[in-house]
């Protein structure tokens, strides 16, 4: 039975590889293509395909939230998260919205290939960097947590989470008792850290790592 792929990607020129890929092989076919993340909920819900090739850096709805989506609404879909993005923290994201395997985009054709050919047959798949990471994690004890993304300081983790909550500057400030000349250096050193250029792209990966669950209404208070 050939498996029928859409492929989600916001790089044109990635996307046309895949596409390449999986039409060139004689196991694939390809049902869509979608360059955000809310196109990709959209045709794959029209689609129906057997597998979703998902990145997670998109613009408008981020990958983890597009797989959350096309889980819930079809849970027989295989979501193959294929990015750039390795950290602890993206990882077990993505795992918990529902994909059936996560691979580096640098990995071989024949390893991506091969990766959507196994979550199609129903199993869980990591690329090698990727699962050598879980290894890591899981050999200091199940009970073991994740920092999300462990090159920032106390402090500039606790100023992103507050970022994540849709908070600004002065709240955060107040929040945590600097100035808002203090938060203004550590929300540029977390650009910084997280290669992103804006605010919303260090709130959108916050919340990929599940980051900004402080209700607004607690605040400033």
């Amino acid at each position: 039975m050939t498996i029928r792929v859409v492929v989600a990607d916001d790089h044109p020129l990635f996307r046309e590889g895949l596409r390449s890929l999986i039409c060139d092989a004689a196991e694939t076919e390809l049902a869509g293509v979608a360059a955000d993340g809310d196109e990709a909920v959209a045709v794959t819900l029209e689609q129906r395909p057997d597998v979703v090739v998902m990145d997670l850096r998109m613009p408008g709805l981020n990958g983890v939230e597009a797989t959350r989506r096309i889980v819930a609404a079809l849970p027989e879909v295989a979501v193959l998260v294929l990015t750039m993005v390795e950290e602890d923290a993206s990882i077990f994201a993505a795992m918990r919205a529902g994909a059936r395997g996560y691979v580096l985009k640098g990995a071989e054709p024949e390893t991506i290939l091969r990766s959507i050919l196994v979550v199609a047959g129903g199993e869980v798949i990591f690329g090698s960097a990727v699962a050598a990471r879980l290894t890591q994690f899981f050999a200091v004890g199940a009970g073991a947590t994740v920092t999300p993304f462990p090159n920032l300081t106390g402090r500039e983790r606790d100023i992103l989470a507050l970022m994540a909550t849709g908070a600004n500057n002065r709240t955060i400030a107040l929040c945590i008792g600097v100035t808002e000349k203090t938060v203004r250096n550590n929300v540029s050193n977390i650009f910084a850290k997280l290669h992103v250029a804006d605010r919303a792209a260090a709130v959108a990966r916050a919340r990929d790592a599940g980051m900004g669950s402080v209700p607004q209404d607690r605040l400033g208070r």
